[in-house]
């Protein structure tokens, strides 16, 4: 995979994420989305919107305010709750989450486990079984022996938040301060992560708020008007994207944990008792949904939670290898019935369900998926960008995107800026730009303009050169195989309509 900062380089570089506010010096942990990457962000954004609410006949969407009355996080469990465990170092002044330290000291062990396999890999060649050598081989059995015990430890000391016990496991694990290197620590404290605001014309009057830290609370509070007004029997779902706001301490790793971010989340209500087997319907069809999109069943795993969260009795990861490691990309938990419960209780409605087939009223469980929309954006470009060594020695950098979710479909090239080819290059545009984004570019040499094409993912350039005026026939070329093919100007709609067809994506789910 490609190293991190030629990552973040050619994000900036072609337009697809710039730092906010970068003529002011910027503002930490904090991005905008540029051209390139608000359409991929929206690509991606839809691909997940069809396949969750279109293709389900019994999931619904919903658009909930960021703003919530102050009692909703009461009632969620945030107020008292929602915290991270800090600590700083003495000498550097820099704060830290405690839990993220230790899990970056296991992330260093599993570096060991994977220099270990591509050692043996070189040994013993085209006979190599990784999965085998993992659970055979005694050095590799005793790192992932070691990160295990840690980890349990550590899930085990934050659900009993005992705050020393994750100081006294840093001391011993000898983990220094980053940038420092001191390892002179003060103790583990909590620290609440919402943003509050106010809502209000004087500050006399002015209503205490907070700027939502999940997207999720907006739809249990809608539960009951969606249900009645969309005449939803359960098991019905209702999904929602949208920004929540975390004031993250460790804001890091470009656009993999930032203070603002986007949720692509649905809260799937079913009856008390049926949790199991929908939690497990759920992780197959969502990680189902991950591979539709073709990177590579080996980048993704499951991630059991040690530390379950108050609201759960199952919760999992599906995590993915960015090039800092496996992390978590979505998330699928069984919220059981405490969301609704807890509403109910703290504002004296009721929230519940007659189910005409048990003949009673109940408040509905709840198994929830949530995917981060600008995870979901790295993963996707992290994995795509590569350099690409030529037949002829040559290099090229390549954005091997998904088709199905490239920001730009197809460019349209014109061979030379005259002799009538611009003008079938754009009449051809203005036919396609119905059914796909299309760019136009005409600027250099044919070849230098494929390859700023293969950097900013485009899968399909046409050239309309002086063949296509005698006969008709333009070129194809497939961004990642490089291979022309002549085909005839008047089927090229309905051959790239057949490649970007949806379906062809999501039948696999």
């Amino acid at each position: 995979m490609t190293d991190f900062k030629k990552i973040i380089s050619h994000a900036k570089e072609y337009g697809f994420v710039f730092p906010s506010s970068e003529i002011y010096d910027g503002l930490s942990a904090v991005y905008d989305y540029a051209q390139n990457g608000v359409a991929l962000k929206k690509n991606i954004r839809d691909y997940w919107w069809k396949s969750m609410v279109q293709l389900h006949y019994n999931i619904v969407g919903i658009d909930a305010s960021i703003f919530m009355h102050p009692t909703t996080w009461k009632a969620s469990g945030h107020v008292d709750a929602f915290n991270d465990p800090l600590i700083d170092n003495k000498d550097s002044k820099k704060r830290y989450r405690a839990d993220v330290l230790v899990e970056d000291y296991c992330g260093k062990i599993e570096n060991k486990i994977d220099k270990e396999i591509t050692k043996a890999a070189k040994r013993f060649g085209a006979a190599f079984n990784p999965e085998e050598f993992k659970t055979t081989n005694p050095r590799v059995l005793g790192y992932q022996e070691k990160i295990n015990t840690i980890l349990k430890r550590l899930g085990q000391s934050l659900e009993k938040e005992d705050l020393a016990d994750v100081k006294a496991l840093i001391e011993e694990l000898e983990i220094a301060c980053p940038e420092s290197g001191s390892r002179n620590w003060t103790d583990v404290k909590q620290f609440n992560l919402m943003f509050g605001t106010k809502l209000g014309a004087s500050a006399e009057s002015a209503m205490n708020l907070y700027l939502r830290p999940e997207t999720a609370q907006g739809i249990f509070v809608n539960f009951l008007n969606v249900q009645k007004t969309g005449r939803m029997k359960i098991p019905f779902g209702i999904a929602q994207t949208g920004k929540a706001f975390r004031n993250e301490i460790v804001a890091r790793q470009f656009i993999f944990r930032m203070r603002e971010f986007e949720q692509m989340e649905m809260q799937f209500f079913i009856p008390p008792g049926t949790q199991k087997e929908w939690y497990e319907e759920w992780k197959k069809t969502r990680l189902s949904w991950h591979l539709s999109l073709g990177m590579g069943e080996e980048n993704y795993r499951f991630h059991d939670h040690e530390k379950l969260a108050h609201y759960a009795d199952a919760a999992a990861d599906i995590e993915f290898k960015f090039p800092f490691g496996f992390k978590e990309l979505e998330g699928i938990h069984s919220r059981t019935d405490f969301d609704l419960s807890s509403h109910e209780e703290f504002s004296g409605k009721k929230l519940q369900y007659f189910d005409p087939e048990r003949n009673e009223n109940y408040v509905p469980y709840v198994v929830e998926t949530s995917v981060g929309l600008d995870r979901m954006f790295l993963a996707v470009f992290s994995w795509a960008l590569r350099e690409e060594t030529l037949e002829d020695g040559s290099t090229r950098t390549l954005l091997k995107l998904p088709a199905i979710l490239a920001p730009t479909k197809i460019a349209v090239l014109p061979l030379v800026k005259k002799d009538g080819l611009p003008e079938v290059a754009k009449k051809l545009m203005d036919d396609l730009k119905w059914d796909h984004a299309v760019a136009y570019d005409e600027k250099d040499a044919v070849g230098r303009r494929y390859r700023r094409q293969d950097a900013l993912g485009t899968p399909y350039c046409i050239t309309i050169d002086h063949q296509t005026l005698e006969d008709q026939t333009v070129t194809l070329r497939d961004r990642d195989t490089m291979k022309q093919e002549r085909v005839a100007l008047d089927s090229i709609s309905g051959i790239l309509n057949e490649k970007l067809d949806i379906k062809n994506w999501l039948k696999s789910i």
